[in-house]
């Protein structure tokens, strides 16, 4: 294939951090006019690789061409100029500011002596959402849109800026499936349009789906290059992981015990002031996984909160045991028993300045396993513990000293996954337990949570993974508009619990 043919030709990148070679001699390249996947577990190289094509990491040695050509990219704005766009994984966008702020920012459309020309950005928004798709409301609040929108923005922004090749990462993790499903209509369509996708995602169904072609990374090496008509799930798994990898969920049934907690017609309400749960009732058994499922945004995140502690209710009661808990906060209730796996890991599991050793006694600091008397810490028996827990829950650090934010977000989740577990919980509140992490921390983490079962631990397991909730639970709950309106058994068809999610369907027992 000649050079003339290829969008992105990236030659023996190598980029070396202090401990680690994170590319090694990587060669990519993406056909123009297709969508190519980029795939490997947490660390293997594919951010570095695309923050280098991006400019925002300079390689140590390699070459890169673009379009055929030589291409000296110092920064973004050389990428910006070559026709590159990134959408982050983590949005780069401005909560408070409209739509049309957002997009336009840096590149303001002015009337006169530097004034924000308004319509001249609403009539270039809109011209450039319906030649692509993409619907949006410029003059709309940024933080008041739903995530699938924020997203779509981010694409328009880098669109707006002339991208042809867009790089997307991770750009279903925070997506419920209908927004996936509209995401990849639009990605068809950019890619009719002439543009060149790189799409990378440890969702190998999707990537399957969506993609033309698939090249997997596996520590710092690029380790395979496939078609993706002529691929499988288990046959990319086995070169991202160098071993097989069980793709099922693998359990005995479960045993239930004793009721453990006990949800009673609990209210709450959003962060907005709207109601969020309506009279929320269930049991969770010593012993089972108790899987919610339901779009995102039916009131599973303030469930959630609520049980741990960080959300108020506004009526009803929760019981642990025979005591009632529904005023604890989250220190009291820790210290009760439940231990909560936040599904934000950045924003409220980890400090992302402290180290592995600090982030692991989160919220136990004061126990006297930890501290003398609430005031001195024992910065021996931590540093033991953290060590111990590394060790057992494979993150993958040179140190425990390291800071949080310089884990990959695999390692990052194994970090919580290891300090709320090890604390022996009678309740664990599951939230989003693998959203973003690949496909070996997932084998690893769903081992765990059905170790916990198996120990005796009641589960209640939230995640906008429908296969998930299916796969590790031992009964599912489904969640629509802040009501639980069914339970169901794990092998309920996924058309019926499709249907429910979204309103439809009939109730079953223990539905409020």
């Amino acid at each position: 294939m000649s050079d003339q043919l290829l969008a992105v030709d990236m030659r023996n990148i190598r980029r070396q951090f202090p401990g680690v070679l994170a590319n090694n001699d990587v060669v990519f390249s993406v056909r123009a006019g297709e969508i190519h996947a980029l795939v490997g577990e947490n660390g293997a190289g594919k951010s570095t690789l695309m923050n280098i094509l991006y400019g925002l990491i300079h390689p140590d040695s390699g070459e890169i061409l673009i379009n055929g050509k030589q291409a000296h990219i110092t920064g973004p704005r050389d990428a910006i100029s070559l026709g590159i766009g990134m959408v982050h994984q983590h949005f780069m966008l401005i909560p408070v500011f409209s739509v049309g702020e957002n997009i336009m920012l840096g590149r303001e459309p002015v009337a006169g002596p530097d004034f924000y020309d308004r319509g001249r950005a609403r009539k270039e928004i809109n011209d450039l959402t319906k030649k692509y798709g993409l619907a949006l409301d410029p003059d709309a609040r940024m933080g008041d849109m739903p995530v699938g929108l924020q997203q779509r923005a981010e694409i328009v922004k880098v669109l707006y800026r002339g991208a042809s090749i867009l790089i997307l990462d991770e750009p279903t993790g925070v997506l419920t499936p209908q927004e996936t499903k509209e995401l990849f209509v639009v990605l068809r369509d950019l890619v009719k349009s002439g543009k060149t996708i790189i799409f990378i995602s440890h969702k190998l169904k999707e990537v399957l789906d969506i993609s033309d072609r698939i090249t997997v990374m596996r520590r710092g090496r690029v380790v395979g290059h496939l078609t993706t008509k002529e691929t499988n799930e288990e046959a990319i798994a086995t070169l991202m992981v160098g071993r097989e990898v069980l793709l099922r969920v693998d359990k005995k049934p479960a045993k239930p015990g004793a009721v453990v907690m006990k949800v009673e017609n609990v209210t709450a309400n959003s962060d907005q002031g709207v109601p969020a749960l309506k009279g929320v009732s269930f049991e969770l058994r010593q012993g089972e996984i108790l899987g919610i499922a339901g779009v995102e945004g039916n009131g599973q995140s303030e469930l959630m909160e609520v049980l741990a502690g960080t959300r108020k209710t506004t009526g009803g009661h929760i019981l642990l045991g025979e005591r009632d808990i529904t005023t604890y906060d989250a220190r009291t209730e820790r210290d009760a028993g439940v231990a909560f796996i936040p599904e934000d890991r950045r924003g409220t599991g980890l400090v992302l300045s402290f180290s592995i050793a600090e982030n692991s006694i989160l919220g136990r600091e004061r126990s006297p396993k930890f501290s003398w008397r609430n005031v001195v810490l024992k910065l021996v028996a931590i540093r033991d513990w953290a060590r111990r827990l590394v060790q057992e829950y494979d993150v993958r650090t040179p140190t425990i000293e390291v800071a949080a934010r310089n884990l990959s977000g695999g390692n990052q989740q194994k970090v919580i996954v290891a300090r709320e577990m090890a604390s022996k919980p009678k309740v664990l509140l599951a939230a989003q337990p693998t959203r973003g992490v690949d496909i070996g921390a997932i084998e690893f983490i769903h081992r765990r949570i059905v170790a916990e079962r198996d120990e005796g631990t009641a589960v209640l397991l939230v995640s906008a993974e429908l296969d998930e909730v299916r796969s590790l639970s031992d009964r599912i709950a489904v969640m629509y508009e802040g009501r639980i309106v069914s339970i169901e058994d794990p092998d309920t068809p996924e058309e019926r619990l499709g249907l429910l999610m979204t309103g439809g369907g009939t109730r079953r027992e223990g539905a409020a």
